[in-house]
């Protein structure tokens, strides 16, 4: 998944004492894009501007986190500076689809995104309307005003593997057409306020393709930053009828799929990626 970049380490937690220093890498972000410089167009892939290059700003940086030793930062993103020569912005869904980048840098993108994203959109207080300012120790806004404390915020959600014991076929899902890539996929949502991630199952199956489900087992979890969300992912068995009803607002299809008809997504970063593919690989004896 897109978290695992042994040998590398991402260290995210935030470090009020840190200095930009050359080399370190310069991320621009505006909304769902980055800047990025292709280097290799036969085997795409990609770089982010590293501090000391000309045209990248040396002031007005935002610490993030780190990959191994060096540390990112965000490029100032209000009145902002503009990416510098021989890069270009690009959205997230084309690095991943177009011109995938090492694992690290994945990473580094996604993570970038939900953080630049958070601060983009924290400039002023919720509450009283002031300007907000960094805080100094912890990776919070805060406002001079009224003492309001803004931190990072994560949104929990599910990624269901809805399995039919008695087939040996579980189901897959493409969402309708222009909401995301169109690749197949799993049940998936967010949790509601007032719910149980058990329940959110339970009801994204049901509201999704109108099945009901037993045995809701725990997998793994991801971030996912380009949505700022934690998923969760789930094993569950339908439990009576097996008959699917497509919410056609949500889902361009779902359907049943043996081991056989599950060829994956085109890379192996998502959580939805490695639950359909590891039911498949235990079922064909991989």
């Amino acid at each position: 998944m897109i978290q695992d970049i042994e040998p590398h380490s991402l260290a995210n937690e935030y470090r009020p004492e840190a200095r930009p220093a050359a080399g370190d890498m310069v991320l621009f972000v505006r909304g769902q894009l980055l800047a990025v410089r292709r280097v290799d167009q036969e085997a795409p892939s990609f770089a982010f501007p590293r501090l000391g290059d000309d045209g990248v700003p040396a002031e007005g940086l935002t610490y993030l986190f780190s990959l191994d030793d060096r540390s990112c930062w965000l490029a100032p993103q209000a009145g902002g500076a503009e990416p510098p020569a021989g890069y270009e912005l690009v959205h997230n869904r084309s690095l991943r689809m177009e011109g995938r980048g090492p694992r690290e840098l994945m990473y580094v993108a996604y993570t970038a995104v939900h953080l630049g994203g958070w601060y983009a959109s924290n400039r002023f207080c919720g509450t009283c309307g002031t300007p907000l300012a960094h805080h100094g120790t912890l990776r919070a806004l805060r406002c001079s005003s009224c003492g309001n404390l803004v931190f990072p915020r994560l949104n929990p959600a599910v990624i269901v593997c809805v399995r039919d014991p008695e087939r040996d076929r579980i189901v897959l899902t493409r969402y309708a057409a222009g909401r995301y890539a169109p690749i197949d996929a799993l049940v998936a949502g967010f949790v509601e306020i007032g719910e149980t991630i058990e329940d959110c199952v339970r009801r994204e199956v049901r509201e999704e393709v109108g099945l009901a489900v037993k045995n809701i087992t725990y997998y793994k979890s991801q971030p996912w930053g380009v949505a700022g969300d934690i998923l969760s992912g789930y094993w569950c068995d339908v439990d009576g009828d097996a008959t699917l009803h497509v919410d056609k607002g949500e889902l361009g299809r779902a359907f049943w799929a043996s081991p056989t008809e599950i060829p994956g997504q085109p890379d192996d970063l998502s959580l939805t990626n490695e639950m359909m593919c590891a039911w498949r690989d235990a079922h064909l004896g991989r």
